[in-house]
């Protein structure tokens, strides 16, 4: 899968209003190239999802891509998947929307795909679902309407189903959180993010990403429904979960 992708940007000039972090049009313009730059092994997580999703993906059934971005997941999950197995993208950013649609276009997948704007913390329109997948977008959601999502996923979920997250997350113990953080930024600054993009990009995200332990996560998940809860990956803050229902 190759695309020309927009350089990120956005947080490279002092900005002397900073602003909340969104998903806007300037965001989903230069997406693949910030989150490949933002996420430690961000396409070993991809490949991992598609193959565990094409493992577990049933006829019949549908499979869905929460926070769908720019439809990177999707287009991996079809090199893995029947044809004949309907896809759904939902993601609450219109601008993501159409960026996602642009991209999968040009790639002419061919199958069933439809693509929504919808809010899950008003709305979880998932149906006959046997793959769900939320990459990096429930750490975006209020800590207040989270249970209450995954558990209205799981009920649209058929029999082993599994439920495919991925989260930035904070350490069990606090006494670590510190040297992860760090060895986070040293990444950045690997991927040539400035100490300026750093600090500014922590800053506008302060109050929008809010991390839980891995432990939650999966505490989370069970409460929700989930019979069986395996974590599949893990890099120092970032950690891939899979739950099925039984």
């Amino acid at each position: 899968m190759e695309e020309n992708v927009n350089s990120d940007e956005v947080f490279k000039q002092k900005l002397e209003n900073l602003f909340d972090f969104e998903f806007n049009n300037e965001v989903a313009g230069v997406f693949d190239d910030m989150v490949s730059r933002s996420v430690p092994f961000y396409e070993e997580m991809q490949r991992m999802t598609s193959e565990l999703a094409g493992r577990h993906a049933q006829q019949g059934t549908n499979v869905y891509d929460l926070g769908c971005s720019t439809g990177t997941t999707m287009l991996l999950m079809d090199k893995k998947i029947p044809n004949d197995i309907k896809f759904v993208g939902i993601d609450d950013s219109e601008e993501m929307i159409h960026k996602c649609r642009e991209k999968l276009n040009n790639f002419k997948l061919n199958r069933e795909i439809d693509l929504e704007v919808a809010d899950l913390t008003q709305d979880i329109p998932v149906h006959n679902a046997s793959v769900v997948v939320m990459v990096l977008v429930l750490q975006f959601i209020r800590p207040a309407h989270r249970l209450d999502i995954v558990r209205k996923i799981c009920e649209g979920m058929t029999k082993n189903g599994v439920f495919i997250l991925i989260e930035k997350i904070l350490t069990e113990e606090k006494s670590f959180n510190r040297d992860f953080i760090d060895y986070y930024y040293d990444f950045k600054r690997r991927n040539n993010y400035s100490e300026l993009e750093i600090s500014q990009k922590r800053e506008a995200l302060e109050n929008i990403l809010i991390p839980y332990k891995t432990s939650e996560n999966i505490s989370m998940l069970r409460n929700a429904g989930f019979g069986e809860v395996e974590v599949f990956f893990r890099w120092y803050n970032f950690t891939g979960i899979i739950a099925k229902k039984l």
